[in-house]
This record gives structure tokens, sequence and C-alpha cells, in this order.
């Protein structure tokens, strides 16, 4: 990094906010994808949208790459510095602004951790309904730039169905506000919507408005276990089709069952092939109505059993059963490798069957979980990135899982990004006309390339 730029930086930020020690670098060399690592060139930690221009300004300047980075937590590669960049960190800006009960949103700095927004709408009888399995740890900006999803996506949408308005700072530093706080506004174009999911490659989000919801006034839980996983998809289908639209309808695989029941010790039974875990909320009548029909629907459709939850501590203790899918599966192997696929519903158990027979093909091991209500599954490689030879099988494997996706008319990302992991990929989905468009637009909006570069595309 170049000495005159360092300078520039601490006396914008101060010292104490621009790392340059190896050491201390290290730690921001990596994100939640694994193998896959590069020590930046320095790390900064601005605390405003105008540190920020000013930060972007130098940098377009100078042709220096900045890597915009919240908590570290992403699955594809997309907040993984690049050689010599600057990683702009927006863990400082973590402030709740405002939560407006009068207009049901609430302005955020890019920091903010999700579930403490969740948290912060609570008191006002309100909530903030997308929840990845990172929500604990992970940023609101983070979730923007991705396009997070969660558990209960197939009710409430995912983050993109909740922004209302965004300030950006452009490559040149010009600040962008989009959107606003009105629930109709057909003014232009949607600009707002470019940046959503567009991973840091055309500017960097400082403030979101988002919206609430009000918070439902009752929820049950129920687990339902099958002898077969085409058992368990068709279950989803028939409650679908019962006009019934559960907040959760999530699904765990018998290799997964296994670790989490070896890591969380629920009581989870070892001899069934899937789990389904079910919640309906709102209004407390509806509620006990759907739970019954959920309940029903599973048993007719092969369910060998299905355990109701008592109150919040038996609902919580079944609900684990799918947030410690992936903590329990990564105890299993050195590497652990989390992918998502996407495919419509109807395509589900093809799907499953699918991932199965090709972990069988290139004998590596993959457990399976997901949001069955949406399509979006995780098959998960547990292996190990010293062994070179099964590490290549994996990605024969996850190549293959890809393409099947996209021919059975789904996606190669449901919720983590493209990032650099699955960029070589996008091309099956966009097309080339759609990829010259990705192209088109990342070059209006960053001429000099420096905004989380050889990132997507």
């Amino acid at each position: 990094m170049n000495a005159n730029i360092l300078t520039e930086l601490s006396r914008l930020l101060g010292a104490d906010r621009v790392l340059t020690q190896r050491e201390d670098l290290l730690t921001y060399a990596f994100d939640g994808t694994p193998i896959l690592n590069e020590i930046p060139g320095c790390v900064v930690f601005p605390d405003s949208t105008e540190q920020i221009s000013t930060i972007l300004k130098l940098a377009n300047e100078q042709r220096v790459p900045v890597v915009t980075r919240g908590s570290g937590t992403g699955l594809s590669g997309g907040s993984l510095p690049v050689p010599g960049c600057i990683v702009l960190c927006t863990v400082k800006m973590d402030r709740i602004l405002n939560v407006d009960p009068a207009n049901l949103t609430a302005l955020v700095e890019p920091g903010v951790i999700t579930m403490k927004l969740d948290e912060a709408a609570q008191p006002h009888g309100l909530f903030y309904p997308p929840d990845p399995g990172s929500m604990k740890i992970s940023t609101l900006g983070g979730n923007v730039a991705n396009n997070s999803g969660g558990l209960r996506g197939l009710k409430y949408g995912v983050t993109r169905d909740y922004v209302m308005a965004l300030d950006v700072v452009l490559a040149n530093g010009d600040i962008l506000k989009t959107g606003t706080a009105c629930v109709k506004d057909v003014a232009g174009y949607y600009l707002k919507d470019i940046f959503i999911g567009s991973e840091g490659t055309l500017g960097v989000i400082t403030k979101i408005l988002l919206k609430l919801v009000p918070k439902p006034k009752a929820r049950k839980t129920m687990l339902a276990t099958y002898s077969t996983m085409q058992a368990a998809a068709e279950t989803v289908s028939a409650i679908i089709a019962q006009k019934i639209i559960p907040c959760t309808l999530e699904f765990l695989d018998r290799t997964t069952i296994r670790c989490v029941e070896d890591y969380a010790k629920i009581g989870l039974p070892l001899d069934v092939e899937a789990l389904l875990l079910m919640e309906t909320d709102g209004h407390p009548v509806v509620v006990e109505e759907e739970a019954a029909a959920m309940s029903r629907i599973a048993k007719e459709n092969g369910a060998v059993a299905v355990t109701v939850a008592r109150d919040n501590e038996e609902a919580t203790r079944l609900a684990s059963a799918r947030r410690s899918a992936f903590s329990a599966l990564a105890r299993v192997a050195p590497t652990t490798i989390l992918e998502d696929a996407t495919v419509p519903r109807s395509h589900l158990a093809e799907m499953i069957g699918f991932i199965q027979k090709t972990a069988e093909k290139y004998k590596v091991k993959i457990g399976t979980f997901g949001h069955m209500g949406d399509g979006n599954l995780h098959p998960t490689f547990l292996t190990d990135e010293r062994n070179t030879d099964e590490i290549h099988r994996v990605e024969q494997a996850f190549t293959e899982i890809f393409e099947k996706a996209v021919a059975l008319g789904g996606t190669i990302t449901g919720e983590h990004g493209v990032g650099l992991a699955k960029k070589k990929f996008l091309p099956l989905v966009t097309g080339p006309v759609g990829l010259g468009i990705h192209k088109q637009l990342k070059q209006m909006f960053d001429p000099n390339g420096i905004l989380n570069p050889g990132k997507m595309f």
C-alpha cells in the first residue's frame, strides 16, 4: 500500500482506525467461505457517510481497490480482500438511528447486527422478519448487499422486501439517496433495487431505511419425521396446496439429523430419512387451525411422528434442530463447504435425490438441509481442504449440482450470493445478454473498477 495513501487515511480517520500490521490484517484475510483467503493492503474503520465518501474519492483517484466488509460471515467469498486493497469495514457504523412505530420503519447504519434491530423493534410490538442463519453476528449492510434470506422467507420474503430507502456512496465519492419512506413511490427508476444484492460492486451502503411489521400474536412449532425424503416433499406441496403459508418450513436429511443429535442432544430419532420443522404464526385462532391442519397433512403424507411444541421453551428446542444444523455438520470434518442451490418446490424431491446420487458418484460426504418451503437447499460438503484429490471431487460434485438446479428452472444461489466462489456459474443463470447488462451497470457505476473487483463476474 502506497505510504501517502496510508498517511492520508490515518489523517482522516486517526491512526487507531487504520490497520497495517500483518498480524492485524490476517483477521481480515478471510470471510465465512472455506479455503479462500487473501491479505489486504490495509483495513479502515470509518464511522460516517462523509468519511466513506472521502475514502472512495481518494481510492478512485489513486486506482486503489476497495472491498467493503461487515462481520465477514459471507459464504461466497464476497468480502474477501484482493491484493493491495483497502478493506472498508463498517462495524463502527452500528447505530439504530430511529424506530418509527407510526410509519412502521427503522433507520439504521450498515454495521447494525441483524438481531439487534429485531430486539429494538420488539418493545413497539413490531419485528423485522428476515432471519439469516447468521443473524446473531451478521450486519444489516451485509444482508442488503447480499439480499439475505432466512428461515422465515417463505411467508415474509427476503431482505429486498423490507428495504425502503438507501444512502449509498458511489465509487467516485458521490452520495446517492434512493427510495423514500412512502409505501407508494413510482418516481423514476427504482435505483435502490440495483444496490440490493450487488455485493459491494456498485457502491457502499451507509444508511438503510427498513420496513417493520406487527409482531404476530401467536406462534406454533411442530417437528415431523419421515422414512423417505419424498414423503417430506409431498407434505410441503400438500400444505401449500391447502393455501397455508407457514412462517417456517425447513428440512434436514438423515446425515444432518444424526450430526445435529450428536451435537445438540435434542432427542431426535436416528432411524428416519428426513425431518420437517413447521411453524405458523398470526392470530391465535388462525394459528391453532393451521397447526392442526399441518399436523394432519403431515400424517396423511407419511410422517412417522409429529411433535407439537407445548410452550415457547419446547418450541425453541425443536427449532434448534434446524438452527444448529451448520454448526453440527461443521464438527464432522476439517473443512465444511456450505452451498445453496435453489429449485422450484415441485422439483425438491428430484433435486435432493440428485444431490444424494452425486455424493455417491464422487465419493464425497454431503449433508443437506434448508428451506423446503421456498426450494432453497443447502448441500453441505464435509471434506478436508488438505486432501487435494477430494477437493477436486467436491468441485466436480457441486458443479453438477448447480447445473442440475438451473436445468430444473432454479438458480445457483438463493441467499448466499455469487461473490468469488460462484462467479464462473453466473452465466448459467443470466445468459450472455444478462451477463452483458451486469457488466454495463458495473462500468457505469464504477468505471475504474475499484469496488470489490473480481467478484460476481
